[in-house]
């Protein structure tokens, strides 16, 4: 465990940064910023990956998560602001403002695969960190949990979609609902298969 080795360093007050939603191409990005108490703690020995869980399983561990968090931090990128400034920037600059949003300084920053520039606290950079370190494993069903549940609430206010069933995501279904009742305001407009609809 990553966390392990910077814990034996002195680096108590450890972040994990992960993101939900970046490859939908509607509803927003969701960013979430998590400092465990204890990443070793036996009460987070089924925390991984947000994608290896069920719904279910990652329903039941967001408390569980949030319970045993020093502090943590949720923030939504609209569509708007994904068109206005790119995906990757905004996942970045989201990145960095969920950091500095948490109640706690951290001492170090772990983040799934993507560095995280202009910020003074140290931070790493992990391929496939959802997989190997706690931390950002646990932001990563933060981020999941509550992106899945805003999709849900949007789709009672565009049930044309099936939001509720695929979360925003290109599907067959998707992709048949957009062709037939069009783009919604939450699609993101930048995105190749909804800028060739809206060209059309």
């Amino acid at each position: 465990m990553i966390e392990e080795r910077l814990l034996k360093s002195g680096l108590l007050a450890i972040a994990g940064v992960d993101e939900a939603g970046r490859g939908a191409c509607a509803g927003p990005l969701v960013i979430a910023a998590v400092i465990l108490k204890d990443p070793r703690s036996s009460l987070l020995k089924d925390v991984r990956d947000s994608k290896e869980l069920s719904p279910k399983n990652r329903e039941e561990l967001y408390p569980i998560i949030v319970e045993n968090a020093r502090a943590h931090y949720i923030l939504e990128i609209s569509p708007t602001e994904i068109d206005a400034n790119g995906l990757h920037r905004s996942n970045i600059e989201g990145m960095r403002r969920a950091i500095s949003a948490l109640d706690l300084v951290p001492d170090y920053v772990l983040t799934d695969g993507y560095e995280i520039p202009g910020i003074a606290i140290p931070n790493l950079a992990v391929w496939k960190g959802d997989q190997v370190a706690i931390t950002i494993s646990a932001a990563s069903i933060i981020a999941k949990v509550h992106r899945d549940k805003l999709m849900i609430d949007l789709d009672k206010k565009y049930p044309a979609y099936g939001f509720a069933e695929h979360k925003g995501y290109v599907t067959r279904s998707h992709t048949a609902a957009l062709k037939s009742a069009g783009v919604s305001p939450i699609h993101r407009k930048s995105y190749a298969n909804i800028a060739k609809l809206l060209d059309a």
